[in-house]
């Protein structure tokens, strides 16, 4: 029986009658394909039909997102969850506009986890993206060292996003085949970190802490994009260099 919110939505939104087939899941990256066998007012009672999962990505994609004023921040998530990111982290920008303090910051990333969660369903996704906890570039440059492969996103870069990753994801084809062991005893995602600024750009000393961690300024193209489209044009890139778009 599939009830509360969603049984509501399928029921009263979706519409969906006896021998219509759906999809239910965790988010995580297992679903139930399901056949209606009956729809209620609020609720509709499935039968299962097969169970299916996808693996962890490797590699993983996250963009740090740089918050952005009115609706813009939201339209990235959206997009970026659409396209097919793994992760997406809140940061703090110097030249930020929009603070996230206190409850305003928690109500904040409610908004951008709910954004994700209902894109993830609209594009039918198993597994569904993470909004992070708000980061100070600091932290964000301790992340960007970790990471196999950091790019921050600037205009003035010379050296082009396309093509970055694909080195990072060969060598985590390699590991995978070779089953190296990590973890207690789990085959751990390698990650790609890339970092979008706000509406005013990378401050110089955002740019040289990035660095100074292993980052590369990347550019994206002859144009300068909207903190709002920027993550999903250079996610797109990235995804099809290493395959993921593939289908």
């Amino acid at each position: 029986m599939l009830g509360g919110a969603e049984g509501r939505h399928a029921a009263t939104v979706r519409r969906l009658r006896a021998g219509e087939r759906l999809d239910v899941t965790d988010g995580a990256g297992t679903a139930l394909e399901c056949e209606v066998r009956s729809a209620g007012r609020d609720e509709l009672e499935c039968v299962v039909l097969r169970r299916r999962s996808v693996g962890l990505p490797s590699p993983r994609l996250v963009v740090a997102q740089a918050l952005a004023k009115g609706d813009r921040g939201e339209l990235a998530v959206e997009m970026m969850t659409e396209v097919g990111i793994d992760e997406i982290v809140p940061w703090a920008a110097s030249r930020c506009v929009v603070r996230w303090d206190g409850e305003r910051g928690e109500r904040s990333r409610a908004r951008w986890t709910r954004t994700a969660r209902e894109a993830a369903k609209q594009s039918r996704r198993l597994s569904w993206p993470e909004v992070g906890g708000l980061v100070t570039t600091r932290q964000l440059a301790e992340r960007a060292r970790r990471s196999a492969l950091a790019v921050v996103l600037h205009e003035t870069a010379s050296t082009p996003l396309a093509g970055l990753a694909v080195p990072v994801h060969e060598q985590a084809v390699v590991r995978e085949r070779e089953g190296l062991r990590e973890q207690g005893g789990k085959v751990e995602p390698r990650e790609i970190l890339l970092v979008v600024g706000p509406e005013g750009g990378v401050a110089d000393d955002e740019l040289a802490a990035f660095t100074a961690a292993g980052a590369i300024a990347g550019r994206l193209g002859p144009t300068v994009l909207r903190t709002s489209t920027a993550g999903v044009v250079a996610a797109a890139l990235v995804l099809a260099d290493i395959g993921r778009l593939a289908g």
